[in-house]
This record gives C-alpha cells, structure tokens and sequence, in this order.
C-alpha cells in the first residue's frame, strides 16, 4: 500500500528537521554556559586545605536518638523529677537477704512475653517498697501443648489440622521475708493483677522447735477453763434431752400448718373422688372402658 505524497512534503519536513536540531543546539550551549560558569566560579572561591579533606564529610542535620540516661539528665537539668519516676526508667532496685531463707514462690503464666515481663518488673517494684529481698524472674521452660482435629465432618473429614499453645512461665522468689508482709505483697498483687497474667503461690511458715509443745499447752488451758465455768459438757445425749422441749417450742409456729387436720373429710370421700367421670372417662376414641 502506497501513500501518495505531494510536491512540497520535502520542504516541510526539512523545515521541522531543521527547527529541532536548532532547538536542541540552543538548549546544549545554554547547558553549556551553565557549566562553564560554575566551573569558573569554583576556581574563584578559595581552595580546600588537606585538614578540611581528612576531617569527612559533615555530620548530617538530622537529630540522634538519645538514651534514656541523656534523657533524663536533660529533663533533670530543666526540672527534678520525682525519684519514683525516675526508677521507672532504670533497673527495680532490690533488697540484699540476710538469711537467704526462702519464704514464698511466686509463679507467673502467660501467653504473651510482654505481659508477663511487665507484671514480673512489677511484681519486683513492688517487693523493694515492702522491704522484702527478692531474687528473679527466672525464666522456666515452656508448657507446649498441641491437639489435632478433623477440619470438617463433610467434605474435609480426612483432612486434620494442628492447633498449638505455648505458655511461658517466670519464678519470683522471696527471702526472708516476715509472713505479714509476704501476705501484704500478694494481695498487692491481687488486687492490680495484669490482664492475661496468671499467677500461683507456694508459701512457707517458718515457727520455733517449741510450736507444737505451745499449742497443746494453749489448748489444754482453754479446755480446762471451760469446764471450771460449767460451759463444756461432753454428755451430748443428755444435753440433747434438755435441749428438746425448747425446740419444740420455737418450731411450733412452723409445724403448725404441717400434719392431719382433725376437720378434714374422710376416707369415703376420697373413693367417690377417684369414682368420678372426670377422672375415669378416657376421650381417646379407641380405647373402651369397662366397668364391673
């Protein structure tokens, strides 16, 4: 297929041929002159000394993170902020135990290791303000658990699929501690549990050789006093017996309405009750009765 050009279709394209390359010579010569000038006035300015080249090139704008340390010095500089405060950000401070005898193990479960890390700080803050010496949290293995069921009844019947759970566990362990101030910290504990945190206490009371030996004492003299006041009396049979007629006496309003009443109907009247046809007449249709 031929198209048919005219006499004068050489001319125009040389005319745009010719328009373009001006127009791509103007615009290098002008990219030219830029560089030229820039040149010219970089030899004008005044040149590098070898003690600006070995220092690098300069440090960028862009502000650095600080660390928590630089921060609150910053802040301290400014205004002083409360000791509680700042131990928020600083490791929990701790009591030094002088015995090492240990009084309670605390047990935390979670399923999240967020959660239980910060219940577990917490739980050591709060150790350190009740005076008690604390050692952990100690990370203790894994409870991993795992089940397997079909993944439908129908269709995917043969098919299984795997579920899994993993709980992560930290011990706290007191020392030392007075059995008041162990019970104090666990309600403590109880009171602002975290959510998802779950926790279990084993504690120890810790007595004299001589506990046992003051206890059978105490209790000896309490059964003693009580008989010298006449208010311990083992023959339970005959205090019973005492005992019933008064019983009696307040249950009575009671029992009142319970038992025979002597005004009631007698026995004829209740055969001609269950004699009667609204009790006897079946109204199924095909079921006969007979009667003798």
């Amino acid at each position: 297929m031929s198209i048919p050009l005219g006499p004068r279709f050489p001319l125009r394209a040389a005319r745009h041929l010719k328009f373009a390359i001006s127009a791509s010579r103007s615009i290098a010569s002008s990219a030219e002159l830029d560089i030229a000038n820039s040149r010219s006035s970089e030899s004008r300015s005044d040149p590098v000394t070898s003690s600006e080249l070995s220092r690098g090139p300069a440090p960028s704008s862009e502000p650095r993170v600080k660390e928590w340390s630089e921060r609150l010095d910053s802040v301290g500089q400014k205004a002083r902020l409360p000791r509680s405060v700042q131990a928020l950000y600083l490791r929990p401070l701790r009591r030094k135990p002088e015995f090492g005898l240990p009084v309670c193990d605390l047990q935390l479960r979670s399923y999240s290791v967020r959660n239980l890390e910060f219940f577990a700080d917490f739980a050591v803050r709060a150790a350190y303000y009740l005076e008690l010496p604390v050692s952990g949290p100690v990370p203790l293995p894994r409870i991993v658990e795992r089940w397997t069921f079909p993944r439908s009844n129908f269709v995917h019947k043969k098919s299984q699929e795997n579920f899994e759970r993993i709980t992560l566990r930290r011990l706290i362990q007191i020392k030392d501690g007075h059995p008041q101030a162990v019970q104090a910290w666990l309600a403590f504990l109880r009171k602002h549990a975290f959510y998802g945190v779950g926790m279990k206490a084993n504690v120890w009371d810790h007595e004299s050789l001589g506990m046992v030996s003051s206890l059978y004492n105490n209790c000896q003299a309490g059964i003693i006093r009580l008989y010298a006041y006449g208010m311990l009396n083992l023959d339970v049979a005959r205090n019973m017996d005492e005992a019933l007629p008064d019983i009696e006496k307040s249950l009575e309003p009671y029992l009142s309405h319970f038992g025979h009443r002597s005004d009631g109907s007698d026995q004829s009247a209740v055969f001609d009750l269950l004699e009667n046809e609204r009790f006897t007449h079946n109204k199924s249709p095909l079921t006969d009765i007979r009667k003798d």
